[in-house]
């Protein structure tokens, strides 16, 4: 349900905020909106006539979720980790010897959609049609797409193919 839909002062003529006046964003809102809809649904079920007044409840749950939101938020824009330098890792000299880093080299050189369908069909060992799923290609896009690949790293790396 959108945020706007809300009992709020523009519906009950009190002067509670509307949730997209309590958060950053719209899509924000209507989740917190949606999130209180179903805390209600959870704890009372079809029983809303056991509250005294339910539209109270749920603009209670509306605001203190929003400023759980909020709180988060800042929390989160509080801390800002320090920037870690570029420190090649303690075992790249063991995993990646001169002729893998030949082949990571040459990986670099080949277009971004070559290096995705390569990664995926050689390092996570995806099959055709789960690369083509992935990517939002075709299958025989994925098939051109490696074979180009392949023959462009073969030339690269002087390996006949």
């Amino acid at each position: 349900m959108p945020a706007a839909a809300l009992p709020g002062p523009q519906r009950s003529g009190s002067d509670a905020p509307s949730p997209g006046q309590l958060v950053d964003d719209l899509p924000t809102a209507e989740d917190v909106v949606q999130d209180a809809f179903a805390a209600l649904l959870r704890r009372h079920g079809r029983r809303l006539a056991d509250l005294d007044d339910p539209e109270a409840y749920l603009r209670t749950s509306v605001v203190n979720a929003a400023r759980s939101v909020l709180r988060r938020r800042c929390t989160a824009r509080a801390y800002i980790p320090e920037r870690e330098r570029h420190v090649p890792s303690a075992d790249k000299s063991v995993l990646l010897a001169e002729t893998h880093q030949e082949v990571i080299n040459a990986l670099q050189l080949l277009t971004r959609r070559q290096r995705e369908v390569l990664v995926l069909r050689y390092w996570s060992d995806l099959t055709e049609a789960q690369i083509a799923d992935t990517l939002g290609i075709s299958r025989g896009t994925v098939k051109s797409t490696a074979s180009r690949a392949l023959d462009a790293l073969s030339r690269q790396l002087e390996i006949p193919r």
